[in-house]
């Protein structure tokens, strides 16, 4: 009995082991061997999505994924909005260098007018030039001129060089005042200066525009003044500097015989304007006791003050907001810098922080010797090769002509005048050779 036992014990223990073989085989099948520890660490991580892309159409998808799956973007946000900044990440590759030119849409584009007439060309194009040399948006220029100067205008931009063209299209119009007297708006100040005052009225299908007077020169980015229209509040549709810091020696303070915006007066040859807004809005005026609409009004307030204004459009715009002074935005003087900023002692506080922005030539300081800071800026734009460095070609010899400068009120502050161009230059540097180097030296 006790053999039997043993044997059937044996014969149990047996089958029990075939059957835990046969089931470990079967499940081995079912499962892939373990990969190894730092490849499963690998595995778990989250993979990264192909990134997305501008399609022609106003659409995006993303790669590997057909064209029927393609959801629809949200509306392109208007120039100036918050969303532009996001919408130019949207469109570049990780990895991809920075070049919102080639991809912004048309509507995201900025937009500068100027009114050039008489001997104005070289001036117009040396603040053109300014402007592209820094610039990283592309722009629309809008060239207000006399019939004589279109075909020179448009021969000068075109023989520019393709890298710099590329960044901006240009449309010259012809000179235009929709009410009232051509003669009379032609002669208000400085031939052709009325002009600004109907832009609104020309240019229905841009939303917003920064005008600047031939003589300014930009020493940073456009895009940096562009950036006010997000500072807007509900009721703002303009932007302007004050025409001085000072009231006791400012113009409007001591002369003026018309109302003038806040204590000092503002100055229109910097000035950034929402056009839709403009065009919709009633304005409150000293004609009739209700709104008039932008067009409707300039007339009646020229024929009103016309015999005690001096600078003709400028007046006009001082009378405007002195009566709707909610609906103006004051730049910091920095970005309408004028020889009376220093020549009689430094008065702009936020340029000898920040130096000068946006550099306004009036008083033709770039033509005569009274203020040789502003020509020697002038010129040195006015000469730059296009493909040159900018450092050696602009920056170290302004350094050395403001030494012939220290005689002046204004030349005894050069740090004012080289600050911002210098910040400028070295992030074009940065971008241009550090970055490309760098991206060149991980393949």
């Amino acid at each position: 009995m006790k053999l039997r036992s043993k044997t059937a014990v044996l014969l149990l223990l047996a089958l029990s082991a075939l059957l835990l073989v046969l089931l470990t085989l079967r499940t081995s099948r079912r499962k892939p061997p373990a990969p190894p520890v730092h490849l499963a660490s690998a595995l778990q991580r989250p993979q990264p999505q192909a990134p997305a892309f501008i399609l022609s159409e106003g659409t995006f998808t993303l790669e590997g994924q057909s064209a029927q799956r393609r959801r629809p973007l949200h509306p392109r946000p208007r120039a100036g909005s918050r969303d532009a900044a996001s919408l130019e990440k949207l469109a570049r590759r990780p990895g991809e260098p920075r070049s919102s030119h080639a991809v912004l849409p048309p509507k995201l584009w900025i937009h500068l007018a100027v009114v050039a007439c008489g001997s104005r060309l070289e001036e117009t194009l040396v603040m053109l030039k300014s402007a592209v040399l820094f610039s990283h948006r592309k722009m629309q220029f809008h060239i207000f001129t006399e019939e004589s100067l279109k075909s020179e205008f448009d021969k000068q931009l075109r023989q520019w060089p393709d890298s710099y063209t590329k960044k901006f299209e240009h449309r010259i119009y012809p000179i235009t005042f929709s009410v009232g007297n051509s003669q009379e708006w032609m002669k208000l100040f400085k031939p052709c200066a009325a002009q600004r005052l109907f832009l609104p009225v020309i240019l229905k299908d841009v939303d917003s525009l920064l005008y600047v007077d031939t003589d300014v020169l930009f020493l940073r980015p456009v895009d940096d003044i562009w950036k006010f229209l997000r500072q807007f509040n509900s009721t703002q549709l303009a932007a302007m500097a004050p025409e001085h810091e000072i009231p006791k020696i400012g113009w409007y303070s001591r002369f003026a015989q018309h109302p003038f915006y806040g204590s000092t007066g503002i100055n229109s040859g910097v000035m950034l304007m929402n056009l839709t807004r403009i065009r919709t809005a009633q304005f409150k005026n000293s004609v009739i006791p209700t709104g008039l609409a932008w067009e409707d009004m300039l007339y009646p307030l020229y024929q009103k003050y016309k015999n005690v204004i001096t600078w003709g459009d400028q007046d006009l715009l001082n009378i405007i907001f002195y009566f709707n002074p909610e609906c103006l935005y004051v730049f910091p003087c920095q970005w309408n810098y004028r020889p009376d900023h220093c020549m009689y002692g430094s008065n702009c506080k936020g340029a000898e922080l920040e130096g000068v922005s946006v550099l306004h030539g009036n008083r033709g300081v770039y033509h005569d010797d009274k203020q040789p800071t502003f020509k020697a800026l002038y010129e040195a734009i006015r000469d730059f090769p296009f493909q040159d460095n900018l450092f050696q070609s602009i920056y170290y010899p302004l350094q050395l002509k403001f030494l012939e400068t220290v005689h002046t009120l204004c030349g005894r502050i050069p740090q004012v005048f080289l600050k911002q161009i210098e910040k400028t230059m070295k992030r074009a540097y940065e971008k241009h050779v550090i970055i490309h180097i760098g991206s060149n030296q991980m393949y």
